[in-house]
């Protein structure tokens, strides 16, 4: 009888554990929206689906009050076999004391942000023992959290809001070793998502250094060496209609629909899984900000530029060491 070996069973977990996440998203979506539509329409129990609205509207501002987190869930085992699926990497330039908050910044976003999940919305590096005394908490998109169940999954990891008021109460109200952690270029960047490309969306991207100013708190430089290589695109013609519509689409969402793909269940099929692809993640030395309480926009400019080139000498510092040459820069857009 065929049996599989230790390595098999380690690589079918591995691909579970990344494949699982998204379809989680996708079934909770899914049933939530179906199964109370169909409470309503078809049953007498539609009550059910008034006490869901009613709790959803009564919790609505959780994750922009620090969220719900669940530290058995950032612990499960299943995290561990999402981060050695790439592997993840999670290197720090200096110590980080307890005694400040941060506003640790991530760079790039990648397609799916699978490095900034796995290592900071998860225990699977064990983050805690890397940065001791430091609470992660990965600020995303408010949509993450208008569907009932799964806006429990992803607060479970410590994730909250991206919103101003979310990050105001997190940076005074939690004390301190607080590490909010942001990926500014967001969906923007996506299409820049190919392998090799070190072009990030930051130029006018300056709300998070506002933010840090408000609050007098360091900004930290992070970059993830191998995040945009764990997808490919299909890149269509410039000009064309189907890139018109992505351009016009991404004028009215700001989101640009990028024709992503990766591989597949097995090693050199074709699917929708990340290239297993190693991702080492560079945190860089904290960059000090004064507290201004309403910072102008010439005094914004000036630490953003300063944020632009502590970003350019960590990445300059370490590229050469994830196979990237020593005249390729970075190209902020």
């Amino acid at each position: 009888m065929f049996l599989p070996s230790k390595k098999d069973l380690k690589t079918a977990l591995e691909v579970f554990a990344v494949f699982q996440w998204p379809l989680s998203v996708f079934l909770i979506v899914i049933n939530v929206i179906f199964v109370n539509l169909y409470l309503v329409a078809f049953t007498s129990y539609w009550p059910v689906t008034v006490l869901i609205l009613t709790w959803l509207a009564y919790d609505w501002k959780t994750p922009e009050r620090g969220g719900r987190r669940v530290t058995s869930v950032r612990n499960w085992r299943l995290w561990k076999h999402y981060c050695d699926y790439f592997p993840l990497r999670l290197l720090k330039t200096h110590d980080i004391s307890p005694s400040h908050n941060y506003i640790l910044v991530c760079h790039p976003h990648g397609v799916l942000s699978h490095s900034w999940f796995g290592q900071f919305a998860t225990n699977g590096l064990c983050f805690s023992k890397i940065f001791p005394g430091i609470t992660p908490y990965v600020l995303t998109l408010g949509a993450f959290f208008w569907v009932p169940l799964l806006r429990d999954y992803v607060m479970s990891s410590g994730t909250c809001s991206v919103s101003q008021s979310s990050m105001d109460f997190l940076l005074t109200h939690r004390g301190t070793g607080n590490m909010l952690i942001v990926v500014v270029g967001g969906l923007a960047e996506c299409k820049y998502s190919l392998p090799g490309s070190t072009t990030l969306v930051l130029k006018n991207r300056t709300g998070f250094v506002r933010m840090a100013l408000r609050h007098g708190v360091p900004l930290i430089p992070a970059y993830a060496f191998g995040e945009a290589d764990l997808y490919s695109q299909h890149i269509f013609t410039p000009g064309g209609l189907v890139n018109r519509f992505q351009k016009w689409f991404q004028s009215m969402v700001h989101i640009y629909p990028c024709a992503f793909y990766g591989r597949g269940f097995t090693e050199n099929s074709w699917g929708l899984l990340p290239y297993a692809q190693p991702v080492t993640t560079i945190v860089g030395k904290p960059l000090p900000l004064p507290k201004i309480e309403n910072p102008s926009q010439e005094t914004v400019a000036k630490y953003h530029a300063l944020y632009t080139d502590a970003l350019r000498k960590l990445f300059d510092q370490h590229k050469t060491k994830f196979g990237i040459s020593e005249t390729q820069e970075l190209v902020i857009v």
